[in-house]
């Protein structure tokens, strides 16, 4: 981690974002069309190609600058389309998470912040779950997927490794933003891995299906 680490910058824009998260690892398209956020990947494209996701803390929160939580995750541009409309279709690789040291007046439409990895220095360098979690973790996705209408490949799922299902299954899952959150925060991926499922059926035993934004 210690070469990665040194070449993270320690300000980058961030993109708040309620309902996404991005996790080491990860992979996160993006649609980006409004102005300030065009002008963050423009200038992150002429840089590090760094940008910071992070979710705003209140639901229907508009204003300029809503609350943000403390911690997100860095991720590189590692794709990136531009349409005929102006927009950009970018692909974020998460690389490490961060806590807000401060945020920063840098003068630009959007927002930046000073981060601090140091609660964070082994997202690349601890392993994955142990095999052996594999087997309730499909129990519960079997549970949650049918409840929530989702078709899948199973055979594909089987055989996925299982750090980077758990990864893939953070992100994309429609959880709410809180439970989005809890498990970017998780300590480890022991811990990520027995709240992904804890989370899983819980809404499977839940008697009514909860409000969930789709991503």
């Amino acid at each position: 981690m210690g070469a990665v680490a040194e070449s993270l910058p320690g300000r980058f824009p961030v993109f708040p974002l309620r309902g996404a998260v991005l996790l080491p690892g990860g992979n996160l398209p993006l649609n980006i069309f409004e102005p300030r956020y065009l002008a963050m990947v423009r200038d992150a494209m002429r840089t590090d190609r760094v940008i910071g996701m992070i979710q705003p803390k209140r639901e229907g929160d508009r204003s300029p600058a809503p609350e943000l939580f403390r911690t997100g995750c860095v991720g590189r541009i590692t794709n990136l389309e531009e349409t005929s409309d102006g927009r950009y279709l970018i692909t974020l690789t998460g690389v490490c998470r961060f806590d807000v040291a401060e945020e920063l007046d840098g003068g630009t439409m959007y927002r930046q912040v000073a981060g601090d990895y140091a609660r964070w220095r082994s997202d690349l360098q601890q392993p994955g779950p142990p095999d052996a979690m594999k087997a309730p973790l499909l129990d519960a996705l079997k549970g949650y997927f049918e409840r929530q209408g989702i078709e899948t490949d199973w055979d594909a799922i089987r055989v996925a490794p299982l750090a980077g299902l758990v990864t893939s299954l953070c992100m994309i899952c429609p959880f709410g933003p809180d439970e989005k959150q809890a498990l970017l925060e998780a300590d480890d991926p022991v811990r990520q891995t027995e709240l992904l499922i804890a989370v899983m059926r819980m809404d499977a035993m839940a008697e009514t299906k909860p409000s969930t934004v789709r991503h």
